[in-house]
Parts: structure tokens; sequence; C-alpha cells
């Protein structure tokens, strides 16, 4: 009867394929238009300005841009470090250095990815960043994010957690994704900043 039970996880499951059909109906000019408004405010968050070293990742379809804002810290100067899918879900890292660092690889039956071309870091290389963009499909008023299910943030968050790193973590998301609570489960970990289009909201 496990189907019946409900409880975060499913409730977690019927609210991304709702925010997911939201995303589906955007067009790629209000993907592009929202792109240019996130690379902005994130620009302009202390964190970044300051950051030396930034975990990010490359948006695919319908998600909130990142291509801009990766363009831009790699403008700056700032270490880019992007991720590669492991077979078991967990991340390893490489660097970004333009759009020429990009390699489109199939995993299975999931999406096609783009990920960094150049030499692997390591899953480790991670808690060097000073900021860490973690992907979402929500968030809610207590900094709680709602994932994308695959696990492998959750691996993230857990492995910054071990080695001691305090990186800054920030979310970018559509503004109907700020929303008032989402289901939570024990290894949930809240974060520090989300950025949409609109603004920036920072939770303590």
């Amino acid at each position: 009867m496990s189907h019946l039970e409900g409880g975060p996880e499913s409730d977690k499951r019927m609210l991304r394929r709702a925010f997911l059909a939201v995303r589906n109906r955007l067009t790629t000019d209000d993907v592009r238009a929202a792109a240019a408004a996130l690379a902005e405010r994130a620009l302009e968050l202390p964190e970044l300005t300051h950051a030396r070293t930034v975990a990010a990742y490359v948006s695919v379809g319908t998600e909130p841009g990142t291509t801009t804002l990766l363009d831009a810290l790699h403008a700056r100067g700032v270490r880019v470090l992007l991720p590669a899918l492991l077979p078991d879900n967990d991340l390893d890292w490489g660097a970004y250095t333009g759009e020429g660092s990009l390699a489109r690889v199939q995993h299975g039956g999931k999406m096609a990815l783009l990920e960094p071309s150049g030499r692997r870091l390591g899953p480790d290389a991670v808690t060097t960043a000073d900021v860490v963009l973690l992907p979402g499909l929500a968030v809610d008023g207590r900094g709680m994010r709602l994932g994308r299910g695959g696990g492998s943030y959750d691996r993230v968050l857990a492995r910054l957690s071990d080695s001691g790193a305090r990186p800054s973590l920030v979310v970018l998301l559509y503004d109907t994704e700020v929303v008032e609570r989402v289901p939570e489960e024990a290894h949930d970990r809240p974060v520090h900043v989300v950025v949409t289009p609109s603004g920036t909201r920072r939770f303590t």
C-alpha cells in the first residue's frame, strides 16, 4: 500500500511535475529575457563579487538560464567549475573556460547535458568553491529547495558539510517558483540566497 502513504517524497514528485509543466510552457524569448535579468541580479550579489571560485551548472531547455552568468563570471577572472554526471549520479567537476570548453553528453535515457570537456578535477573540487549555484525547481520562505530529484546535489551538499566547507548556496529561479513552503526531508538543507529575474532574497 506504499503508493497511498504519501509523505514528503510523493509530495515532492507531484510538485516537481507541476513546476516543470509551467517551465515547459515558456518560450525561447521568455527564457532568454529571464536569463539576462538573472545574470544581472546575480552579478550584483556581494558573494559573487568577492568569489574566486564558483561551482555552477549549465542550464538546459527551459531551466532558468545560466550561460550569460557563466560567461560574465569567467570574463571577471573567476574560476568557474561545472559538473559532469557520474554513472552513480554523483558529480565530478571541470573548469569552464568559455563556450568552447563544453561538450554535449548523452546520459542513457536521460537528457543530454553540456559538461566541461577538459580535465576532471574530482568530486571534491566543489569544496574549493566560495559560492555554489544549485539547480532547483522552487524555494520556500525558509530557503528550503525543491531539487529535481536525482540526488546529485544532496551528495554535493553532504560533501560540503563533511569537509567543513561553508560556501554560499545560491539558487536561480523564476519569480513564480519562490513559494510559501516545499516539503522537506531530514537531509534537506536551506540555501542562503535565491535570485529571480525581479530580485534577490536572502535566508538566514
